[in-house]
């Protein structure tokens, strides 16, 4: 378990969100934030992005888990110093929440481990005093 947990903390994980005010909606409660996800195997071990888990909470504590397989329709396959990137969206009905979660991972030996990812601040710009 010592090997997963240095994976683990060799697995780095930078989102940044971005407010979407061309697709959002303010008068329909529709807030869009897109989110630019880097992933970045610092480990000497080639890991594969197996699982999603996300948790997504607006400013009435209205709750969305999203989880499954991959991300976007893939598991990509990272090697020791590669970065898979790629970007996604969530809908809020406020005009602010956070983005938190988890990735899994598998060694090509079939280890597991997880990687947390802390909460995200979602705002729409000016929506927060």
């Amino acid at each position: 378990m010592a090997e997963n947990a240095s994976l683990k903390d060799n697995v780095d994980i930078n989102v940044t969100p971005e407010f979407q005010a061309d697709d959002s909606s303010p008068e329909q409660k529709r807030f869009v934030f897109a989110y630019n996800v880097i992933i970045t195997n610092h480990s000497n071990t080639p890991i594969q992005l197996t699982e999603r888990s996300w948790v997504v909470t607006d400013a009435e504590q209205q709750i969305q888990r999203v989880q499954g397989k991959g991300v976007i329709g893939q598991q990509p396959k990272l090697e020791p110093g590669e970065a898979f990137r790629y970007d996604s969206a969530v809908l809020l009905e406020t005009p602010f929440g956070t983005l938190e979660g988890a990735y899994t991972f598998q060694t090509a030996d079939k280890n597991t481990f997880e990687v947390p990812i802390p909460a995200i601040t979602l705002a729409k710009p000016n929506s927060l005093h």
